[in-house]
């Protein structure tokens, strides 16, 4: 047993370091090239980590600046309210009678 929770916390440890190479504010975006639709659902999904690796990175954000606008905010909202409003639907509800 204690083996499987080791491979689950590596496996998991790996994942959030390959998670880590498509934070929003790395350079990848410019001006010229911003982020759309997609990029704004992939950093509404990878905002928890953005958020964690800011704290010891000045230079990554949770949010992209050079983004295409109103495309990118909607697919960022999508992932993040998908994301931590899906949580509550499983949820186990204490207060709930048969």
């Amino acid at each position: 047993m204690k083996s499987r929770k080791l491979l689950f916390l590596l496996m998991m440890v790996v994942a959030v370091v390959m998670l880590s190479g498509c934070v929003p504010g790395d350079g990848s975006y410019s001006a010229q090239e911003p982020a759309g639709f997609f990029w704004g659902i992939w950093h509404g999904w990878v905002a928890p980590i953005s958020l964690i690796i800011g704290l010891f990175n000045d230079s990554i954000r949770i949010y992209e600046v050079y983004n295409t606008g109103w495309w990118y905010d909607l697919g960022f909202y999508i992932a993040v309210i998908s994301g931590f409003g899906g949580i509550s639907l499983f949820r186990n509800k204490k207060g709930k009678r048969d």
